[in-house]
């Protein structure tokens, strides 16, 4: 450790500050550069700031992002976010284990190359299971896929090279665009190589047209998705583009340029075809419709409010942001120059916080608004540590000049001139997004002094969470910024009252800010007009489980599970039957399949038992046990519990005990019981909202799957989940041909070609690789 570079430290300290307040984002500077925290460098900050020991210690054993021990020479990061759980995720998490030899107890193999550490959401909900190496992240995972994912990336990805930037053309040169999309979800299926691909295509060949990036465009199921516009003609969208298919897509829409080019790039295409016997075109099998078939019928019933113009704009460029009505409500806000006004506007649309349990936003601002206060600060809320949910990143890294609006409208309207926003270290690219849209927005007048060139005048700064599901939670939030441990404080005071550095403070999250502006441009009769009667607007919501088309979607409040299901997400996939369907995170409950015409709005969603929440909904099937589901959260919330008050800290984990034991088929009569007894006493006990809702899914379950319950107790797991209750045999069906031997990881199967092979249920893991590898339909699960 004396050898230690302490330079770095002392720049970090430079461009941080050295007040306390500095301590969290001082540590993850240090933990970027080091990839730990050296006690040295600790040390070094403590004799060089006001930083003091003791809060060293406590903040960095309290966020799970900061480790204390060196890592390997790659980080592999495994999600355990619902929808990841429920497809398998620790069978991947056990596989890698097995395939890097790292030992019981240990987290790095051997050799130091790989750290494998669980993470409780990669938002990127669509394509589980997700496994995130360094920066490269992979989807739809299997045990049986982790080696061919390990080989890759070893030879492709161990040092991953920046992309290239996008070619840009002379004026009138271009005749139409390729629009790209370029999310974090896109970008985990392939689209950065797409991109290269077409850059590659149209340099070679000359062709005359434009590579645009573009946001979110919520169809993740068809990613990597590419949408050709010319400036005349009809639109062409393509789905699931391969960077093989780049050629066959660009030339179809865009000639070569000058007739010598065209022959000859024309003859080049002709013999490779004729050389390959290649006669399938792309551009044909990897068309679609928005206007008809399952596209259709995925953005039908849709409504773009906080998503307006999703897919057809670049994420960071502002002068396309302007033409798309970018800003407009702003102007207007600054016109109107009379704050009451403004949030009677937000009052009258109906606007409720599109997290938590929806306080109206109106309310909320005029709370602010009212306060007498030296300083007032603004906070966008994007710490969405919901397992399974992903708006606010796909809107943060989709639409930042949009959330930027938003909060300065706000801040217009409490008399804020100073804000900030607290996201996720978990999403690098919304953090990057945001700090460079925050820049230029500064450079062009926007933001600073003289907003627009008005009186107002508006600073923001960004600050990254440390890995605290808990700071979600406004009073954590707060102490998280000024430098504590993300322990959430009583309310009363609220922090419209005593907030941010004990000054008035307005927090709301992404998504509520994404429709200040929509409103403010259309007006409040118009938000009001769509939804319910109590809950008004639209919702964005993460679609995503066992459902056939996952996405990002934002509806009309009041439709129902089942239209959101059925019509938009296509139905469950492989044509299994609807279980449940989890709704509000680890706050919220699962609802069974004959609740399915639940209309999603506040009120109906409290009256079965669940809560919005932020915004998740993941599908559940037949497949699924609910007492591991149950389990499943309730492990979540007790390990991200604060450990404040004792009824959350002791309470989660004797309700979680009780739920070992039953799914290792230990249950004792009375643990239903004592488990609905306890869960109240706890959402009674509780300090904050972690707590209160901690034993939602526990009580929802119970109330709608007692009977899987009361299976366990007498020894059965119904859905064959659960390890300690199931084995995996091979029937007489059983050719010999040794597949399953072969890739068994555990070698729990024995090598005997032309016989009925066997399983060693001590040695057996419950991977189910043998049984996706059977072409027989020979495992059984008993």
């Amino acid at each position: 450790m004396s050898e230690i570079d302490l330079t770095f430290v002392d720049d970090a300290i430079e461009r941080t500050g050295r007040g306390p307040e500095a301590v969290i984002p001082i540590l993850q500077q240090i933990q970027q550069h080091y990839r730990y925290l050296p006690e040295t460098a600790l040390r070094h900050v403590c004799a060089h700031t006001q930083i003091t020991p003791a809060s060293i210690e406590g903040v960095s054993t309290f966020y799970t992002q900061f480790r204390h021990e060196p890592v390997g020479n790659h980080l592999i990061h495994v999600c355990l976010g619902t929808a990841c759980h429920v497809k398998g995720a620790q069978l991947v998490m056990d596989s890698l284990r097995t395939e890097l030899k790292i030992a019981k107890g240990e987290d790095t193999d051997r050799d130091g190359k790989f750290t494998l550490q669980s993470v409780a959401c990669l938002g990127c909900c669509t394509l589980a299971p997700v496994v995130q190496i360094d920066e490269v992240t992979y989807g739809g995972l299997t045990p049986k896929k982790i080696p061919e994912m390990l080989h890759d990336f070893r030879v492709n990805h161990s040092g991953v090279k920046a992309a290239p930037s996008v070619r840009h053309h002379n004026v009138g040169e271009s005749i139409g665009e390729i629009r790209i999309g370029m999310g974090s979800c896109c970008v985990a299926q392939g689209s950065a190589k797409v991109r290269d691909a077409v850059e590659r295509v149209l340099s070679e060949s000359g062709a005359c047209a434009d590579v645009k990036r573009v946001g979110c465009v919520g169809m993740c199921h068809q990613t990597p998705l590419v949408e050709i516009v010319p400036k005349s003609g009809d639109a062409s969208l393509y789905a699931r583009v391969q960077p093989e298919d780049a050629e066959s897509l660009v030339l179809k829409h865009f000639k070569p340029k000058g007739m010598m080019k065209r022959l000859t790039y024309g003859a080049e295409r002709w013999l490779d075809r004729f050389m390959s016997d290649d006669d399938d075109e792309p551009t044909i099998q990897k068309a679609i419709s928005p206007r008809e078939g399952a596209v259709c019928a995925f953005l039908g019933p849709q409504k773009h409010l906080a998503t307006e113009y999703c897919g057809q704009i670049d994420p960071m460029n502002l002068d396309e942001y302007r033409r798309h009505d970018g800003f407009v409500a702003l102007k207007k806000a600054i016109e109107i120059a009379d704050p009451g006004k403004l949030i009677d506007e937000v009052q009258k649309s109906g606007l409720r916080g599109r997290g938590g349990a929806g306080f109206p936003t109106g309310i909320k601002w005029q709370k602010v608004r009212e306060v007498q206060g030296d300083k007032k600060y603004i906070i966008c809320n994007g710490d969405e540590g919901d397992p399974g949910a992903f708006m606010d990143r796909m809107l943060l890294e989709s639409f930042p000049y949009r959330i930027i609006e938003g909060m300065a409208i706000a801040a217009l309207s409490v008399g804020s001139r100073e804000g900030y926003f607290y996201v996720r270290a978990e999403y690098p690219l919304a953090v990057k997004r945001i700090r460079e849209a925050i820049k230029i927005c500064e450079d062009q007048g926007i933001l600073g002094d003289h907003v627009l060139g008005s009186d107002f005048s508006l600073k923001l700064g960004i600050m990254e969470g440390a890995g605290a599901f808990v700071c979600g939670e406004e009073t954590a939030l707060l102490a998280s910024m000024q430098g504590e441990r993300g322990m959430p404080h009583l309310r009363p005071p609220y922090p419209a009252e005593l907030g941010l550095w004990k000054q008035p403070t307005l927090i709301n999250n992404v998504e509520t800010y994404a429709l200040v502006p929509w409103i403010i441009r259309n007006g409040s009769d118009a938000f009001a007009a769509l939804g319910t009667e109590k809950s008004k607007g639209t919702k964005v919501f993460a679609l995503a489980g066992k459902v056939a088309r996952g996405g990002l979607i934002e509806v009309p409040m009041g439709i129902t599970m089942r239209q959101v299901i059925d019509d938009v997400g296509g139905g469950v996939a492989n044509g299994k039957k609807l279980k449940a369907v989890q709704v509000g995170g680890p706050s919220g409950g699962c609802l069974p399949a004959e609740l399915a015409e639940t209309s999603i709005d506040y009120e109906s969603l409290a009256e079965v038992g669940a809560i919005m929440g932020s915004g998740g909904l993941v599908v559940l099937d037949e497949d699924d046990c609910m007492v591991d589901i149950a389990r499943y959260f309730l492990r979540f919330t007790q390990d991200q519990s604060c450990g404040k008050c004792t009824f959350c800290r002791v309470g989660t984990r004797r309700l979680l005990d009780i739920l070992d034991r039953i799914c290792e088929g230990k249950g004792k009569k009375g643990d239903l019981d004592t488990l609905e007894r306890l869960s109240h006493d706890v959402s009674q006990g509780s300090l904050c909202g972690l707590g209160k809702t901690a034993p939602n899914p526990v009580l929802s379950m119970l109330k709608y799957f007692r009977h899987e319950f009361e299976a366990h107790l007498e020894g059965r797991c119904p859905a064959g989940k659960c390890i300690a209750m199931i084995e995996y045999k091979i029937n007489d069906k059983c050719i010999g041909c040794t597949l399953c031997a072969q890739e068994c990881p555990v070698d729990a199967i024995p090598m005997t070609p032309y016989r009925i092979h066997t399983i060693d249920s001590d040695k057996c893991t419950r991977c189910d690789t043998c049984a996706q590898v059977c072409p027989e339909d020979a495992v059984y699960i008993e």
